[in-house]
């Protein structure tokens, strides 16, 4: 591969118009097709074989519109002193709102709101759609399912909110499933500022504007690529609408890290007074396979998120790994390009002093470092592994769920809607379960199901059953006395399948499924409970086989899973520490506190395994080729660490910088991502890479390297840094000789 690769880099140095050219039109023929016709992004969370996803399929084929999304318009009278009861002028007001709802497109049904208040005080207070007093009412609107409807209908739902707020002598608030499905995450503020972070560091990295324009460049131009891409893809797999949020993410962090390498390893040949374009080449013949390597190892890791068995999740993992793709082949053909167009101007418009490191040369100060690690590595390593076993143990309280709108901030319609809703008739209101029952000829048994599910503590309220003879399938809508997002709820969920229905039905061939969005999150959430130890076994056992053959050592990989398992679960348990026990959540902009999103841990855990693999094959390839030349296992650590440590810790800076601008969003699910992500990547770079690694790798001394005899003559060779078997490299021969000669 290392030849292939140097040839790739020599050419795109020698031609870079021409692969310039050749991205800009692949460029140009995604987006324009992107633009033209590509498919919108939906939301579906349908998970074959779950038991809320059974409950859908039930009303879905008998056409009953409970299958389908709802939504909800939410009136209080501005005037405090004005109730529902006492006004008929309030009657009036809501008339003409059910009126405009049913109105809009899609809709199927609307609440009769007015109705209930018309027939008197007590009737609309029993039905629930007026508060006992008076001062809130619900107008409940119902959509078809997920897969009829479009962003549109959410826009033409908000626009028609803003319309009545204008109006209305009533304050009108809207929220729904509606809203959770449909509602796009704002963007543009946490990435223009992890972006602008990336630049400062590039440029103290560097010290050089154009060595720090290249990176971000194409960075740039491949997350364009990748994100337009999206909406093509959607013909083949159904993208969720925030799955290019979570790839921006990703994408932009690793684009920015692998096209950091390269130069790091560009500059230092430069340095070493090779042409520009021998040096390009040698850069992605080394640097280029290891990026190659690890951009792989990520795609793989994400790809295996099929295993969970939830379709979104899987949908997500692939359009990250597109992402994650375009940023490994533009860093191999698309950066060398940008090199070989530079030239030898990358070092010029320097911005400060480089003071050694950045090029790949020994640093002075991280010199130092390793020597004191590895004097001190004792108390390193059991000060280190006791605080990242502190920071992990909140894990033990992880709990996994999906925030509510309850959530959102304040100044949000949604949070004004669920908090009237609350305030009004109980918090269980906002996530109403929605029963499903297949008769199989006996419709008898919906009465006594329904008393009994009406009996159970955690049941507040049962609005009476809706019966369709033609379908045999019955529908009963059952109130929580908790929120939707609340343990309690699952746990009433949970009982109602286990405890109340089994004896209820044991004697009939009728048959109950929950359905509703709060039970289909909570199945979500223990489909990926139940698969994520497999997920993780194979990845660990995937980078414990790779690692292996790339540093031909057992040790080497074994520590580094244990490692990543270290950095991994501090990352979880500070997320449960800031969004289920609350500490620091002003800091970071989150109102109230949250359980963990159910496919956070895995997706985390997908992605960080592979970015950690970039630091784990930068540090050791520079410690193993040190140990082949000198075998000298102390001083190879700290030659490792001396050569790559700075890099490594811009590396991870960018990283961190892109992560933490997510957490500025709205969204909590992003903001999860964000600040699980910034925090292991953190983990990793400075307390496990800069920290542990050195202290464990000085004590296990030559053990390290270890590699049975009969497992050594059976392995390939992979040489990851691609020198071995290159042609003697080209050399700037002094200006007086006026042409290229090779150095040998």
């Amino acid at each position: 591969m290392s030849h292939a690769l140097y040839r790739i880099g020599r050419f795109a140095a020698r031609r870079p118009w021409l692969v310039i050219g050749t991205w800009l039109v692949a460029a140009f023929v995604v987006i324009g097709a992107s633009a033209s016709f590509g498919k919108e992004l939906e939301d579906s969370f349908a998970v074959p074989g779950l038991d809320s996803q059974i409950a859908i399929d039930v009303l879905s084929e008998a056409q009953n519109d409970r299958a389908g999304l709802s939504a909800e318009i939410v009136v209080t009278p501005l005037d405090p002193t004005a109730s529902f009861f006492t006004s008929p002028e309030l009657l009036d007001e809501l008339v003409e709102i059910q009126a405009a709802a049913a109105g809009l497109d899609n809709v199927v049904g609307v609440s009769d709101t007015a109705a209930a208040l018309a027939a008197g005080p007590e009737v609309a207070a029993q039905s629930g759609s007026v508060s006992p007093d008076g001062r809130i009412g619900v107008i409940r609107i119902q959509y078809p399912v997920i897969e009829e409807l479009s962003l549109d209908d959410l826009e033409n739902f908000k626009d028609l909110g803003e319309e009545l707020q204008s109006s209305s002598t009533l304050q009108v608030e809207q929220g729904g499933e509606l809203f959770q499905s449909f509602e796009q995450p704002e963007t543009g503020v946490g990435e223009i500022i992890g972006l602008v972070m990336a630049v400062i560091i590039l440029l103290v990295a560097f010290g050089s504007v154009i060595a720090m324009g290249l990176p971000i460049g194409m960075a740039l131009f491949g997350l364009a690529l990748g994100i337009s891409s999206m909406s093509l893809i959607n013909y083949v797999v159904d993208i969720p609408s925030w799955a290019p949020q979570m790839a921006s993410m990703v994408g932009l962090g690793v684009g920015i890290d692998y096209a950091l390498f390269l130069v790091t390893r560009h500059r230092e040949h430069l340095a070493r007074g090779m042409t520009v374009e021998e040096s390009v080449g040698r850069a992605v013949a080394t640097a280029g396979q290891a990026v190659i390597f690890a951009g792989g190892t990520v795609v793989i890791a994400i790809l295996g998120l099929a295993v969970a068995g939830v379709p979104f999740l899987t949908a997500a993992g692939i359009a990250t790994s597109v992402v994650v793709l375009i940023m490994v082949i533009a860093s191999v053909t698309l950066l060398p390009a940008f090199l070989g167009l530079a030239g030898t101007w990358i070092n010029r418009l320097g911005v400060g002093r480089n003071r050694g490191g950045g090029d790949g040369s020994v640093s002075p100060g991280w010199q130092r470092w390793g020597e004191h690690v590895s004097a001190n590595a004792w108390p390193y390593a059991i000060g280190v592994t006791a605080l990242l076993l502190a920071l992990t143990a909140p894990v033990l309280a992880l709990r996994l769920g999906f925030p509510d709108q309850g959530t959102l901030p304040e100044t949000r319609t949604e949070r004004q809607a669920y908090d009237l809703v609350a305030e009004g008739f109980g918090p269980g209101v906002n996530g109403p379960m929605i029963i499903a029952v297949d008769l199989n000829g006996d419709a008898a048994i919906v009465e006594p199901l329904a008393a009994a599910i009406a009996a159970d503590p955690g049941v507040v309220a049962v609005a009476p059953a809706e019966v369709n003879a033609a379908a045999d399938v019955a529908t009963i809508v059952a109130f929580p006395t908790t929120s939707p997002q609340d343990e309690a709820t699952i746990d009433t969920i949970n009982r109602l399948r286990s405890e109340v229905f089994p004896p209820v039905l044991v004697d009939s061939d009728a048959t109950a499924h929950v359905g509703g969005s709060t039970a289909s999150f909570a199945d979500i959430g223990q489909r990926v409970t139940d698969r994520l130890p497999l997920f993780i076994a194979a990845v660990i056992f995937l980078s414990f086989v790779l690692l292996t053959l790339v540093f031909r050592s057992i040790m080497v990989p074994l520590k580094a899973a244990l490692l990543n398992l270290l950095s991994i679960g501090a990352a979880y348990g500070v997320l449960v520490m800031v969004f289920q026990w609350g500490w620091g959540k002003e800091l970071i902009g989150l109102e109230t506190t949250v359980p963990i999103v159910s496919f956070i841990p895995m997706f985390m855990f997908a992605i960080l395994f592979g970015l950690s693999m970039d630091y784990e094959v930068f540090l050791l390839s520079r410690v193993r080729e040190e140990y082949l030349v000198t075998k000298d296992n102390d001083q190879s650590v700290i030659h490792g660490i001396a050569s790559t440590a700075r890099v490594i810790t811009s590396a991870a800076l960018i990283m961190i910088s892109v992560f933490l601008g997510f957490v500025l969003g709205d969204d909590p699910v992003i903001k999860m991502m964000g600040l699980g992500l910034a925090t292991a990547i953190f983990v990793d770079a400075t307390i496990v890479r800069i920290v542990l690694v050195p202290a464990t790798m000085k004590l296990m001394g030559d053990t390290n390297w270890w590699l049975p005899a009969w497992l050594d003559r059976i392995l390939p060779t992979i040489d990851i840094e691609g020198e071995s078997g290159l042609p003697a490299p080209e050399m700037v021969v002094p200006a007086d000789a006026g042409e290229l000669v090779g150095a040998g």
